[in-house]
């Protein structure tokens, strides 16, 4: 075992150090001490994540650990040249009871992709989504019960470590999974947001890495979004960075647009991150009847969209109210199609519909 990478103890002696019943495997869903209508999206405490280690070509069996720290060389890669990249999806307790991670394998999907282009080792599919059945299973207490609208947040994070002065490949890599309870973000309903377009600051170069998820792409954004939040909008909107002529996509979530005649459309360009949620969109679009296109889009025909969105994990879709650019504000009337699809989707995820597609994937707990 890696040394450079926090060392798991066995799992039973690892979870005494937190106390009796820290680690609560078998529990039924919901059944962690938690205010499960207030949970909002925040880092809390859980009971274990799974860890991997990659060295001399492959992958070890995991582990579980009773927390999220880790201890990598200050000379990482990760740290030094920013080779990292990471996912985002979510469990819930269906209606008939079971837990289920939603879209899974898209998920690797895209990993794998941003493996490649950082020329990380991706993780097989199978070690990938056992581990995310492990972080479900030993985290079952704090899967948020059926009806609740909130879910298990899922962090998987693959990052290159160990002892690099020179760019090129890490001589290790870990894979951590992160689990976290998270509540509905609309308790009370959808309702709009504001949005800001950026003009001094560009989200990814053209030929650069903005389809992958990569931990680096999001810092620049601190910048721009804590300004746009002091002016009081809610996100940042970027064009594309040769032309700014074309909508790419907000601060960490993909562009939906609904045209005046009922057509749902998202941005295309190979700068964008290709949102898991923005596929889920479209098939949903489709599902209902309505016209789907997945195309480049104009800034000039964001000002007849009878409706605009943000779509991504944490919320599935936001509606926006307005997007302001310079002096121009673009102002969206009402947001019916965008609940129609968040309302289909929701329903999708929390087994309240029929899965023609097969996104729901059940953990054995």
């Amino acid at each position: 075992m890696s040394a450079a990478c926090t060392r798991s103890l066995p799992l039973a002696a690892a979870l005494a150090r937190r106390g009796a019943g820290a680690r609560l495997l078998g529990a039924r869903p919901g059944s962690a001490p938690l205010d499960w209508t207030n949970l909002g999206f925040e880092a809390r405490p859980v009971a274990a994540y799974v860890r991997y280690n990659w060295k001399g070509g492959a992958w070890d069996d995991g582990a579980l650990q009773p927390d999220g720290n880790v201890t990598i060389h200050a000379l990482s890669n990760a740290l030094n040249y920013g080779q990292a990249v990471f996912e985002g999806l979510k469990a819930l307790q269906c209606k008939d009871g079971s837990v289920a991670l939603f879209n899974p394998r898209a998920n690797l999907a895209r990993l794998t992709a941003g493996c490649a282009r950082l020329q990380m080792p991706a993780p097989p599919a199978e070690l990938f989504l056992k581990g995310l059945e492990r972080a479900v299973a030993a985290n079952a207490a704090y899967v948020p019960p059926y009806g609740t609208g909130g879910a298990l947040y899922l962090r998987p994070l693959l990052f290159g470590h160990g002892a690099q002065l020179g760019l090129g490949a890490a001589p290790e890599y870990c894979l951590m999974i992160a689990p976290n309870p998270v509540g509905a973000y609309y308790s009370g309903g959808l309702h709009g947001v504001d949005a800001i377009v950026v003009e001094d600051y560009d989200r990814a170069a053209p030929r650069g890495v903005g389809a992958v998820k990569a931990a680096g792409n999001y810092a620049p954004d601190v910048l721009p979004s804590r300004r746009a939040k002091a002016a009081g909008y809610s996100v940042c909107l970027y064009l594309d960075a040769r032309t700014n002529t074309h909508v790419e996509e907000f601060s960490t979530s993909n562009f939906i647009g609904v045209t005046k005649d009922g057509t749902v459309v998202t941005p295309a360009s190979p700068s964008i991150l290709p949102s898991c949620t923005r596929e889920v969109v479209l098939q949903a679009a489709r599902d209902l009847g309505l016209k789907a296109e997945h195309r480049p889009v104009r800034w000039d025909e964001v000002r007849d969209l009878a409706e605009a969105a943000a779509c991504g994990t944490a919320v599935v879709l936001t509606p926006m109210r307005s997007i302001t650019r310079g002096s121009e504000v673009v102002r969206f009337h009402g947001f019916e199609t965008v609940q129609r699809l968040f309302a289909h989707i929701s329903a999708l995820q929390a087994g309240d519909a029929p899965d023609p597609h097969g996104y729901r994937h059940v953990v054995a707990l």
